[in-house]
């Protein structure tokens, strides 16, 4: 796919919006002059813009109204901190290389693309309708793979059962069906090796001597977790809570091919929402949100062959078990509702939850927020419960008290079995090994220790299994240890916090939402408009001076310092082109507002207003004019509210 299908119902060349974007500054490959890396861009002033926008939004949307502690940790992470998370040994994706060329493909994606092109080659055989921009591409390509060949309705079935369950697949289960479908180099039509797996991080050293290995983070989470208890007090021991992060993230990806949806250095937004495990981590907030409707693809669904989406409200969704719990869901409708005052198409959001195969290691349930693009449904969100994972094993490896500590409300009575070791004879008995001893007493199960207390006095001795001393076995009798059932009182419960995760990928939601809100105007289709929400548009007003004259430019001035100073981006064009030219070379940027300063604004004080998605214009004073720009901005009213209050101008003729 490499068509757009915009907000009016056109279909628009991606590569035609990718000129563009790039043309007008929103991004560019790093290191262009000097032949550029893949999967590592740079944003220009615009994009800037933009993405320090979404991050404010983000900040304000999640942050503040949810009462977050916000954290920033270093990008430099040790290798013991990762390899202890599972990173190390499991943070990998699949890849094969072609022996003859050295080319190397991410195993899925090649999967996917193939068996896409082959079903559109189906249906150009077939003669049906394919997309002309589509045709165009695989005329040109005529690879092997691509070309237009009939296939069995049994096969396009297969076909689309694969491709529906590709994020399930591990190594070996895509080379089953990399052999059985006959998938080759796209390119050169080669043969390609088994799928290996391959570590997605930058490792690094730290320090002169290189002694400590490290890696650049591949997520933000892991500083938040390791700071876990420094959190809680700082939020004086009360639950649940969450932190959250905004930063740098770094995956080696295999083969970045995606623009900025696939690239190697991206910016993350995180959030770790701790809550007790007990009570079916409920939130103290559904009630508010239960209602909300929700365009929804289970694994059930995935499984068998299908993408077919469900409308569901959250509430029902949690009910029936489909979402894990509230808090899951809770977050899952944040999600969707920060999409939304992006701009993002409710058409083209979907929440699809993780199969058993891609679920990441330390997940209990996961589901992605995914917007539809021309590259295909892209993750752009994904919400994991992590369960007690990190924080458990973080401190299993070091000791730290990773928990919560809660006084009961009414003191709990446990009858258990305990084991004690008289420490006299303990210790001459078994010298250096007794710690090793001691250890392993203190990891009896309850019913182990009924089962040995029951030997003990039968026998007067027991045999307990201790690695790593004399034949692995160890026996002890009764001068040495005493095995009884006693009530033990807590008056503190002591308990490991689940982990509820959103986590945001802002470059790409940042590219699926210029998708999203692309056009083009009939009147002149090679010219694009980006529909930016005022609230993330990189500049919010451009002023445009009728003429060069001398009398214009205290105006431009004043209404420039004036919209600055209440944190209102603009911009001034006073060039030689006409003010339709003006106004349309901004609709590419996603100006929503322009403000024209003519002969009538010198004796009278009022300017136009512009509207960039309708290009109708109101007529006002200075000050009123100022207000309403602040007041769309902000959100507190709407183009139609001002089209109300203010009277609608047709004098100038803008475009």
């Amino acid at each position: 796919m490499a068509t757009v299908t915009t907000k009016t119902g056109q279909v628009v060349d991606r590569l035609a919006l990718d000129s563009m974007l790039r043309r007008r500054l929103f991004y560019t490959p790093s290191f262009e002059i000097y032949g550029g890396v893949s999967g590592l861009y740079d944003y220009g002033p615009p994009g800037c813009a933009v993405m320090n926008n979404i991050i404010d939004l983000w900040r304000k949307h999640f942050v503040l109204e949810e009462d977050m502690l916000e954290v920033d940790c270093t990008m430099l992470t040790p290798h013991e901190i990762l390899k202890t998370s599972g990173h190390v040994e499991k943070f990998a994706d699949w890849m094969c290389k072609d022996p003859k060329t050295g080319e190397i493909f991410r195993a899925d994606h090649l999967v996917e693309e193939v068996l896409e092109a082959r079903l559109k080659g189906n249906k150009e055989a077939r003669g049906q309708k394919v997309v002309v921009d589509e045709e165009k591409e695989a005329k040109k390509k005529k690879k092997a793979n691509t070309k237009a060949v009939k296939l069995d309705d049994a096969v396009v079935k297969e076909y689309e059962e694969v491709l529906a369950q590709i994020d399930n697949y591990d190594g070996p289960e895509l080379e089953k069906i990399i052999a059985k479908y006959d998938i080759r180099n796209p390119t050169t039509d080669g043969n390609l090796l088994p799928p290996v797996a391959f570590n997605l991080m930058f490792q690094t050293s730290i320090g002169p001597s290189s002694n400590m290995p490290g890696y650049l983070r591949p997520e933000t989470a892991q500083g938040q977790f390791l700071n876990f208890q420094k959190l809680l007090e700082f939020n004086q021991h009360s639950m649940p809570f969450a932190s959250a992060s905004i930063g740098k993230s770094f995956r080696n990806e295999i083969s970045p091919r995606a623009g900025l949806l696939r690239v190697r250095e991206f910016l993350m937004a995180e959030i770790e929402h701790f809550v007790d495990p007990e009570g079916g981590k409920k939130h103290a907030r559904f009630e508010e949100v239960k209602d909300v409707e929700m365009c929804l693809l289970n694994r059930t669904v995935q499984l068998a062959g299908s993408t077919q989406t469900e409308k569901m409200t959250i509430g029902r969704a949690v009910e029936i078990g489909l979402v894990d719990n509230e808090t899951l869901g809770y977050f899952l409708v944040r999600i969707q509702q920060f999409l939304f005052k992006l701009g993002v198409d409710p058409a083209r959001l979907r929440f699809r939850q993780h199969m058993a195969n891609e679920m990441a290691h330390y997940a209990a349930d996961c589901w992605d927020a995914e917007l539809q693009t021309s590259y295909g449904w892209i993750e752009c969100v994904g919400c994991a419960d992590r369960s007690a994972y990190d924080l458990t094993v973080h401190k299993n490896k070091t000791g730290a008290p990773l928990v919560v500590r809660e006084p009961r409300a009414e003191p709990l009575k446990i009858e258990e079995w305990q084991a004690d070791l008289d420490k006299k004879k303990f210790g001459p008995r078994f010298k250096k090994d007794g710690k090793t001893v001691a250890a392993a007493v203190d990891a009896l199960s309850q019913e182990l220790l009924e089962k040995l207390a029951l030997d003990l006095e039968q026998q007067g001795k027991i045999e307990v299994d201790v690695e790593g001393v004399g034949s692995g076995k160890v026996v002890l009798d009764k001068e040495l240890i005493t095995i009884e059932k006693r009530t033990r009182v807590e008056n503190i419960r002591e308990y490991t916090p689940s982990v509820i995760e959103p986590s945001f990928g802002i470059g790409r939601i940042f590219y699926s939402m210029i998708e999203h809100i692309y056009w083009s105007r009939e009147a002149d289709e090679a010219r694009g408009v980006l529909s930016f929400p005022p609230l993330i548009a990189p500049t919010k007003v451009l002023v445009v001076p009728l003429s060069s004259h001398a009398s214009f430019r205290p105006l431009t001035q004043r209404l420039m310092t004036t919209l600055r100073r209440m944190g209102v981006s603009n911009r001034v064009d006073d060039s030689s082109a006409s003010i339709g030219k003006r106004y349309a070379r901004n609709d590419e940027l996603g100006t929503p507002f322009g403000i024209t300063v003519d002969f009538q604004s010198v004796n009278d004080n009022t300017f136009t207003l512009r509207d960039r998605d309708s290009t109708k214009q109101v007529r006002a004073s200075e000050e009123e004019i100022v207000q309403t720009i602040k007041s769309l901005v902000d959100g507190e009213e709407t183009w139609e509210d001002i089209c109300k209050r203010l009277p609608e101008f047709t004098g100038q003729e803008v475009e």
